[in-house]
């Protein structure tokens, strides 16, 4: 299993030198992603670009950039030229986002997300590989090709936790992103569903990537306390809170990894025996909880808990 962490506005405002300094501390330690979320102030896809020509020896995802205010056309674009800029090294995690998102801000209609993911991952793979696509939907319309010199198709994953989501996921793209989701929910539901799938379409066994917060610490329980406020948004959105009914917890506090060394690398080999490919840690804390977190995890993506590249 990898190891990576996510970088930018998820762990707090940043300047764009800060963001920076997270991806160089994240490859200086040994981790073998930084992953940044597209949020509502820096640009992920820009600031990958930036943050890849400065620092080069670590792998970049997306986790994730929201489809529907990104027409496929113009996503593959400004993928593909993040691509060639930072010399091969993207990962490419695209998601619905939420409905109060996409329908209160943006004002689209959420009302078919299966439909409108299927109709945007038909555009957008072949557009990834350099094909010329004509694609008519019932969501949308896409005509063109994108050509970028030197960029390679970036592995392509979708935030996907529902049973319709996985199983579309795991037809045509690489692998899914979960975010909030235990290491039973992995095993249990996310694993199968999405593997079964993809082997039901001839691919290989996709890419299983789990994003959560993480605290090395020697007060669990303050910790929690503080990880309950720092988090408790994401319990009262549906697709998590779906996830966290499905572990049988009470909230995001219930899932997040926290402890001393030894309890947060039982939690995360208990993820990569639930079937993890790679752990997305987003540190929270004290400036020494923060310090021992990415020790620890620098540690794990050197050792044996950590093994393996993504293709």
């Amino acid at each position: 299993m990898r190891i990576g962490i996510m970088v930018g506005e998820v762990l707090g405002a940043v300047t764009l030198d800060e963001l920076i300094g997270q991806v160089r501390t994240a490859a200086d330690h040994g981790l073998a992603t930084a992953w940044s979320a597209q949020l509502f102030g820096w640009d992920a896809l820009t600031t990958l670009a930036i943050a890849g020509r400065e620092v080069p020896d670590i792998r970049l995802g997306t986790a994730v950039v929201p489809t529907y205010p990104r027409h496929p056309l113009a996503l593959a674009s400004q993928a593909l030229t993040v691509q060639a800029a930072i010399g091969n090294r993207l990962i490419l995690g695209v998601g619905l986002s939420h409905q109060l998102v996409i329908e209160g801000m943006f004002g689209y209609s959420f009302a078919h997300p299966v439909r409108h993911m299927r109709d945007y991952l038909a555009a957008l793979a072949p557009l990834l590989r350099g094909e010329s696509v004509s694609y008519h939907g019932e969501t949308l319309k896409a005509v063109g090709t994108v050509a970028v010199p030197e960029a390679s198709p970036p592995p392509l994953l979708v935030a996907a936790l529902g049973p319709a989501m996985l199983r579309l996921t795991g037809q045509v793209a690489d692998g899914t992103v979960t975010w909030m989701t235990g290491p039973a929910t992995i095993a249990q539901h996310i694993v199968p569903t999405i593997t079964a799938a993809a082997a039901a379409a001839g691919r290989p066994d996709p890419q299983i990537v789990a994003g959560l917060g993480i605290c090395v610490t020697d007060d669990a329980d303050d910790a929690r306390q503080r990880a309950a406020e720092k988090f408790s948004f994401y319990g009262h959105l549906p697709s998590y809170r779906a996830m966290l009914d499905r572990e049988g917890v009470a909230g995001p506090e219930d899932v997040v990894l926290i402890g001393d060394e030894a309890s947060v690398q039982a939690q995360v080999r208990r993820l990569a025996d639930a079937g993890t490919t790679e752990l997305v840690g987003v540190p929270f804390g004290t400036a020494e909880e923060h310090a021992r977190t990415l020790q620890l995890l620098g540690r794990l993506a050197t050792s044996g808990v950590a093994q393996g590249r993504l293709e």
